[in-house]
């Protein structure tokens, strides 16, 4: 059975501005500019007034009627990342061999050696508009950081895949480099 309409609203802080064309939303902040297209989905986009965006759509079955929270999702993530922005602290966990991870080529790149005392190096580059760093207060910790909660959790995915184990008993062969924290760049009140 088909609903006949459904609609939720996403409400814009004041120091936002969302731009709307053609099911694209543009959003500005403080921290920069994030563009999404939605325009795989036959849902419709309107804003009301200067603060209020609503997500609506018409005689949907049960998956397009899922769509809509999940687009308001995506807009509140946006406007999140760019007022406050998307920060991932990394652990590398290791029971003999230390993993020694450096950053290069202007925080876009991590390299990663030594992990269960291999030879091979590993380049795990991030996604664009995505920086990391090594913590300096605390030891072997990674800091990945930016204004998009999907290319942030992307890179952050990436380092971690690329320390799996191969060929071991994954129950005692623990190591790697795992996600430890999620939080923001800016601290919320």
């Amino acid at each position: 059975m088909k609903t006949i309409n459904a609609s939720r609203t996403v409400t814009i802080p004041k120091e936002v501005d969302v731009r709307l064309k053609c099911r694209t939303v543009i959003v500005k902040g403080p921290r920069g500019t994030l563009t999404k297209s939605f325009s795989h989905s036959n849902i419709e986009l309107k804003k009301l007034g200067k603060n209020k965006i609503t997500v609506e759509k018409w005689f949907g079955n049960r998956k397009e009627l899922a769509c809509v929270r999940t687009f308001c999702s995506h807009i509140e993530n946006m406007i999140k990342g760019v007022t406050l922005g998307y920060k991932y602290k990394m652990r590398s966990v290791y029971a003999h061999f230390p993993i020694n991870c450096n950053v290069q080529e202007n925080n876009t790149l991590l390299e990663i050696r030594n992990f269960l005392g291999e030879k091979v190096i590993r380049h795990v580059r991030m996604q664009p508009g995505v920086q990391v760093e090594m913590s300096t207060k605390m030891k072997d910790e990674i800091i990945i950081e930016g204004n998009d909660i999907e290319l942030v959790s992307r890179s952050a995915a990436r380092v971690q895949q690329s320390t799996t184990v191969k060929n071991k008993d994954i129950r005692k062969f623990l190591d790697g480099i795992y996600v430890s924290e999620k939080t923001t760049v800016v601290e919320e009140e």
